[in-house]
């Protein structure tokens, strides 16, 4: 009898075992595509080809991002500083020039009105006459002063914005 006994323990074991091997390689294989599969979808995950992963560049754009916010704040906070020594510059200037004597042509004499936005800051009057010229500053405090002239306050207003 040269065949094979299939009754005999040993043929079903190795039977089985086989059976049991073909699963296992075809399982093996399987798992082999899927990993593949894994790493392709994962190489997106690599920047260019320095070799930094996606986590790497997003680390280092956030740190990026948080020195530009520490940055914007530093230059919010010396803006804010330069608005408040702006406000108190005098950089509101106004000149009104006229005839300071009906006899006297050409608007020789004029006002000048130099404020801060507070309105506060210095009047500079200089009448021009056919003798002499005089030359007064007067100091403005929120656009007030004592004894104005009209074309004293109208530079003080032209200044200020208010016509």
């Amino acid at each position: 009898m040269g065949g094979v006994d299939v009754t005999d323990p040993t043929t079903l074991v190795a039977a089985g075992a086989a059976a049991i091997a073909i699963v296992c390689a075809a399982l093996a294989l399987s798992a082999r595509r899927a990993l593949a599969a894994v790493r392709r979808s994962t190489d997106i995950l690599t920047a260019d080809g320095s070799g930094h992963s996606l986590a790497d560049v997003v680390a280092s754009r956030s740190r990026d991002l948080e020195s530009l916010a520490a940055q914007v704040d530093a230059l919010s906070a010396r803006l804010d500083a330069t608005r408040v020594e702006l406000s108190a510059a005098l950089r509101h200037v106004s000149v009104v020039r006229y005839d300071a004597f009906g006899d006297m042509g050409g608007r020789m004499s004029f006002s000048t009105a130099l404020l801060d936005d507070n309105a506060d800051g210095l009047l500079i009057t200089s009448i021009h006459g056919r003798s002499e010229t005089r030359t007064y500053m007067k100091p403005v405090v929120c656009a007030g002063c004592d004894q104005l002239s009209p074309e004293e306050q109208q530079a003080i207003n032209q200044a200020m914005g208010r016509s």
